[in-house]
């Protein structure tokens, strides 16, 4: 396995966990507004994250690395918008509340660390 293959693994499990997420979300104005926000900014993190991979310099994967945690740290207030307005019980959103927020914290390690060793 690749250097950093396991976490790209996790952020794409982790949008796997939105999409079903989304799906099973009420079908009312609210649901398919908050389904629709949280099906863009949870599976957007695997993506930026294989760009950062791939990037041409350590600004552009540093770049690369802050768009993830953007778009975790949204998937995050989604996740506590369904979790306190009750539009999925919480034994539904218990895993993922867990992931986004270790998600968070290691590409956040992951920019604090390489923008130290660029310095």
């Amino acid at each position: 396995m690749a250097k950093g293959d396991d976490i790209e693994e996790r952020l794409i499990g982790f949008a796997v966990e939105t999409i079903k997420i989304s799906n099973d979300l009420p079908k009312t104005p609210a649901g398919k507004h908050i389904a629709n926000q949280l099906l863009r900014s949870g599976t957007a993190p695997a993506a930026h994250y294989a760009e950062a991979r791939g990037a041409e310099s350590t600004r552009d994967f540093i770049h690369k690395l802050r768009l993830c945690l953007k778009e975790l740290n949204e998937s995050r207030v989604w996740i506590k918008i369904i979790s306190r307005s009750k539009l999925l019980t919480e034994d539904k959103l218990v895993f993922v509340s867990r992931e986004v927020d270790e998600l968070c914290r290691i590409i956040n390690a992951s920019i604090k660390t390489t923008t130290s060793k660029q310095r």
